[in-house]
C-alpha cells in the first residue's frame, strides 16, 4: 500500500531509542518514553499559500527528523505504526 500525505503534511516513522543508557544500565519497556525522532516515509506536495502558489517542504523522504513530544496522529498500516504531522510539527532535521 503507497499512502501520499496531502498538502504539507508527512508521514512519519519513529525511531527506537536505545535501551541502555551509556553507563550500560538497560531501561525497562515501563520506564521508555515514545520516541521524538524518527525518520520520513513520505512527503505531501507543498503548503498551499494565500495567492494559491505551492511552497514546497523542507523536509525530503528519508530524513531524520526531531519532532513534539504529542505531534502527529498515530495511524497503523499493514501491522507497523506511523504519524502523520504537519511540518510545522518539525523541531529540527538531524544531519550526520
Amino acid at each position: 500500500m503507497k499512502i501520499k500525505p496531502l498538502h504539507d503534511r508527512i508521514l512519519v516513522q519513529r525511531l527506537e531509542e536505545e535501551e541502555r543508557t551509556e553507563a550500560g544500565i538497560i531501561i525497562p519497556d515501563t520506564a521508555k518514553e515514545k520516541p521524538v525522532m524518527g525518520k520520513v516515509i513520505a512527503v505531501g506536495e507543498g503548503r498551499i499559500l494565500d495567492n494559491g502558489q505551492k511552497q514546497p517542504l523542507a523536509v525530503k523522504e528519508g530524513d531524520k527528523i526531531l519532532f513534539g513530544k504529542y505531534a502527529g496522529t498515530e495511524v497503523k498500516i499493514k501491522g507497523e505504526e506511523f504519524l502523520i504531522m504537519r511540518e510545522d510539527d518539525v523541531l529540527a532535521i538531524i544531519e550526520d
